[in-house]
């Protein structure tokens, strides 16, 4: 779920701090009372309401896919996903699953073409061709 606008949370605490209860303000806007409730105590601990940067445990992973992985993409622009998770776990001792590689390569800037598979790369256009 994305966070409220600052838009919004300002209205919704100027309207409760006009005197409306926290009922109406919560109709009137669509948020729940907990939410209002939860930013008041934000901008009385902090005194504004933007929204807090979600802690989390550090990417082990990320750190070193994001630092090689541009790089490996040109020098093996032929290899498939699952040879480019091979060729990093060789590269760095860091095994990787073929789903976060393939997260990984979304989020790089520019456009990185997918790679078929082995099977469609090899069939035989001929063969096909008389099939039909």
């Amino acid at each position: 779920m994305n966070a409220y606008s600052r838009d919004v949370r300002l209205k919704t605490l100027a309207a409760k701090d006009r005197g409306i209860p926290r009922k109406k303000v919560a109709d009137l806007f669509g948020v729940s009372r907990s939410t209002i409730k939860r930013w008041l105590k934000r901008r009385r601990q902090t005194g504004d309401v933007e929204t807090m940067k979600i802690r989390g445990r550090p990417s082990v992973k990320g750190e070193v896919l994001g630092a090689r992985l541009s790089s490996q993409l040109r020098s093996n622009p032929d290899l498939a996903l699952k040879e480019h998770c091979e060729d990093f776990d060789d590269e760095t001792g860091v095994e990787v699953w073929e789903a976060t590689m393939s997260r990984n390569i979304a989020r790089l800037p520019g456009r990185w073409p997918s790679k078929k598979s082995k099977v469609v790369q090899e069939r035989d256009e001929g063969a096909r061709a008389l099939w039909r």
